[in-house]
């Protein structure tokens, strides 16, 4: 069961990369406030966390149902990943942000990314999605099922942890850094978006 438990967090721990994610989260929460960054974390979590308990009991059957392949869900996935890279790198996000505040000056409006990108596909995507029905496959009693749950909501406490430090850490380094560091993690996050379409084409043509 302990073995499983290890196993079980460094598969999700790598996956999921809660290190990767906070600066990401960082730069698409831009002009966001303290706490509003802490709810959008807790609630990209939260719903993370739902959606993998989700397919980690019922994924393969609705997957078989609706006759959807992993390798279809990693090329939507990571199309939706490389629109969102796209506006980091060229500031669409920021422009718009900035019309938004010239509108509402008195209580400027803050994109919420809990949901979308965050929470699906960047924390729940199709890596943690197949990872975590991979680990229930191979609990075979209802105390390694335990030990699997243990480890994903390990990883999720600290991958919330990350993505709320992450903000003011970025605040530090100033305006002109944290520009940079958001385009910079724009071409990453288009990188791993290509990864994804690409693994997804490999699976489905049998490369």
């Amino acid at each position: 069961m302990s073995e499983l438990f290890i196993s079980a967090f460094i598969t999700l721990f790598v996956v999921i990369d809660p290190p990767g994610c906070a600066p990401i989260y960082a730069g698409l929460t831009k002009g966001a406030t303290v706490a509003q960054r802490r709810n959008m974390a807790l609630r990209a979590c939260g719903i993370a966390t739902v959606i993998l308990l989700f397919f980690a009991f019922l994924g393969e059957e609705l997957f078989g149902a609706l006759h959807i392949e992993l390798d279809a869900f990693r090329i939507a996935g990571g199309l939706m990943l490389f629109f969102i890279a796209f506006e980091m790198v060229f500031e669409k996000r920021t422009q718009r942000r900035e019309e938004r505040a010239e509108k509402l000056a008195a209580d400027p409006e803050v994109e919420d990314v809990s949901v979308f990108p965050m929470a699906m596909p960047m924390l729940a995507g199709p890596g943690a999605i197949a990872a975590v029905m991979l680990l229930m496959n191979e609990a075979d009693s209802s105390e390694e099922a335990m030990a699997v749950f243990g480890a994903l909501a390990a990883v999720m406490i600290i991958t919330g942890l990350a993505l709320v430090a992450a903000g003011p850490l970025l605040r530090v380094l100033g305006d002109k850094v944290e520009a940079v560091i958001t385009r910079l993690l724009g071409v990453l996050l288009s990188a791993l978006a290509a990864q994804y379409v690409i693994d997804g084409l490999r699976g489905s043509f049998g490369v």
